[in-house]
């Protein structure tokens, strides 16, 4: 049974990452508006790292998992629309007829919406590369970068596919995920906790899991290999991870039940 499950997942993703391929413009413009953010915030914002507080940090170190963040938001919206895609061309209600296992028919889009983040996030650290990002803590700390950054898709794709599976409408899956963006800057985006001035704002920040995503990576960027700093970028995955998947999960049976 758990052998039929991986190996129905490995199809239904395989068939999905094709599907993508065949459609680059599904993708492209959301790399191209990372970078584009990426370009922009050290251009105009790089002046900040004079300040006390960054310390001399390479504030290109410090602004990168902002792009990579919302490549993530950005890029889950493709798990979301592969759905779609597949119920609206009768593929989704056709697969439900055939022994493959449910689990899989809702992980496949997923795990493709992950591993889509996962090249655009090479490219976008390629970039910053190119910009003269130093990493701290050498090619290590860049895979974790690259860890953190495909548990964080994941985590955006689960939601993406229960909104599909919920709505079965493209622009409503699409917009589901735009509700994401405001994390981004309801944290410590663009300046160290320390510097934000607005008590409404710290608070956001402090419950908002974007900020230990961001500080995960930076850790590993900037400071070195501080454990509990990368652990609760790790913690936050796992915790919004739990919470979208089963929402995936609870809609995907729903979707089942309606036929």
């Amino acid at each position: 049974m758990g052998n039929s499950v991986w190996k129905d997942t490995w199809l239904i993703t395989v068939r999905n990452i094709k599907t993508t391929i065949r459609n680059p413009f599904s993708f492209i413009p959301n790399l191209i508006i990372s970078a584009f953010f990426l370009l922009v915030y050290e251009g105009g914002l790089s002046g900040i790292a004079q300040l006390p507080t960054f310390d001399g940090a390479n504030y290109l170190a410090f602004i990168l998992p902002v792009s990579i963040v919302s490549a993530a938001i950005g890029g889950a919206g493709g798990a979301g629309q592969g759905i779609v895609k597949d119920i609206e061309n009768g593929f989704f209600s056709r697969l439900l007829l055939t022994p493959a296992s449910r689990l899989a028919i809702v992980l496949g889009p997923i795990i493709a919406g992950m591993l889509q983040l996962f090249v655009q996030t090479i490219l976008i650290i390629c970039i910053g590369f190119l910009l003269g990002l130093k990493v701290e803590t050498g090619f290590l700390g860049v895979l974790f970068v690259l860890f953190i950054a495909i548990g964080w898709g994941l985590a955006f794709a689960g939601y993406s596919a229960g909104v599909a599976l919920r709505t079965k409408n493209a622009q409503a899956s699409q917009s589901g995920t735009l509700i994401f963006f405001p994390l981004i800057f309801l944290s410590t985006t663009f300046v160290p906790y320390e510097l934000i001035d607005a008590q409404w704002l710290k608070i956001a920040a402090t419950i908002n899991p974007t900020t230990y995503i961001f500080e995960s990576m930076r850790t590993v960027l900037i400071d070195g290999w501080i454990f509990w700093d990368m652990m609760q970028g790790v913690i936050a995955i796992v915790v919004v991870c739990a919470l979208t998947i089963t929402f995936a999960a609870v809609s995907a049976k729903k979707a089942v039940a309606r036929g």
